[in-house]
């Protein structure tokens, strides 16, 4: 009788949530370790689900508890800064047509539902820990942590995020580049027109767009040039956003308003990141933002994330055979799936910064979405 397989997971994000809950449902053991003690249960403000999320939600069995939280919608809206609406197109359904095209969700909200499935999964979870070393041979990887234990395992999959600790210590260089935007973020309470996304381009920011968020909530943005942040007080990101927010009207200024208290506000730097070549050395194998990251230009990095635990544990579960080859058939289906939508995030960033009037910045969202209607 062969010995079941034993996976760590490191990080209890989106990815290694979802990975986490994967694996398990097909009885294999899986130990999860996330840095932060409270499971990054409070990080952020709002994130928007596109199809394709929302069907591996689905796969993950909470898609009911999504939908209950969320708001889902099926357009975008194109407005002047003024708030005049120009333009309303219909988004394409990329988790097909019997989910909606999008829903926008509090991203505490998304984080509690994935943590309340780990947790039914039977995974062994331990917070406030960290892996320190990680030592490999052709059959397994002994982990140290940060507790002074250690424990053996088949796999381990590297789902630490931006700046994975991980993909450092397995020797992978590649580390993320600034795209030249940065974006402040806030959720704020929803006026009852907004219904959609809408984007107003031009004024003092490239971008200013909100999400709703639930019946009751949106997340709001301004991007603009990115900024030494240093230089930036943290107890003005309220003052800052309100300044860039206030030049537009419609439902703006019902928004702006609220942006009071600086802590609430987030200020972050757009970063592009694709690991060039196989995302493992040996038994350890990246995914989700550890192996690339966009600007939400397009607003897929969850999704690609979400695709990324999906695929992989799809083939873990094919097989047991847990070999190179494996593995590298794994970097090839995601890496063909995510170039495109890596480049095509970065080049609609790039058009704005260059102030290129003519790009076809619709034709391009429409042919990356249009692929992405396709199973990962």
């Amino acid at each position: 009788m062969s010995t079941p397989h034993t996976v760590l997971v490191v990080g209890g994000g989106a990815a290694g949530n979802a990975v986490t809950i994967l694996l398990r449902r097909a009885g294999i053991a899986v130990d999860l370790i996330e840095a932060k003690d409270d499971w990054n249960a409070t990080a952020g403000s709002g994130i928007t689900l596109q199809g394709n999320a929302l069907r591996v939600l689905r796969e993950l069995g909470v898609w009911e508890r999504v939908k209950e939280s969320g708001f889902g919608f099926g357009s975008v809206g194109i407005t002047a800064p003024d708030g005049t609406v120009l333009h309303v197109a219909r988004d394409i359904r990329t988790g097909g047509d019997d989910l909606p095209a999008t829903v926008g969700m509090q991203r505490p909200h998304l984080q509690q539902v994935l943590i309340d499935a780990v947790r039914a999964s039977g995974a062994r979870v331990r917070l406030g820990t960290r892996a320190t070393d990680f030592e490999q041979d052709a059959d397994g990887v002994t982990v140290r942590f940060t507790d002074g234990t250690e424990a053996r395992y088949d796999l381990v999959i590297a789902a630490d995020g931006l700046g994975s600790a991980t993909r450092a210590a397995i020797g992978i260089t590649d580390k993320p580049e600034p795209t030249g935007m940065a974006i402040w973020r806030i959720a704020a309470p929803r006026p009852a027109g907004v219904v959609r996304t809408d984007l107003a381009y031009g004024g003092p920011a490239y971008i200013a767009g909100y999400c709703p968020t639930s019946d009751t909530t949106l997340y709001a943005y301004v991007v603009e040039a990115n900024r030494d942040r240093a230089s930036i007080p943290e107890e003005s990101y309220a003052d800052e956003m309100r300044r860039l927010a206030s030049a537009y009207g419609g439902f703006w200024p019902e928004i702006t308003a609220h942006i009071t208290d600086p802590a609430k506000v987030n200020y972050t730097w757009f970063d592009r990141l694709l690991v060039e070549g196989a995302w493992h050395r040996g038994r350890i194998v990246l995914i989700g933002d550890a192996a690339h990251c966009c600007p939400p230009t397009l607003a897929q990095g969850a999704a690609l994330s979400l695709e990324d635990a999906w695929v992989l544990a799809r083939l873990l579960t094919s097989t047991r055979t847990w070999d190179d080859a494996l593995l590298q058939a794994y970097y090839e289906r995601r890496v063909a799936r995510v170039r495109p939508v890596v480049e095509a995030s970065v080049r609609i960033g790039q058009w704005q910064l260059d102030g290129v009037r003519d790009a076809d910045v619709p034709g391009l969202m429409g042919r990356t979405m249009t692929m992405l209607r396709e199973l990962p």
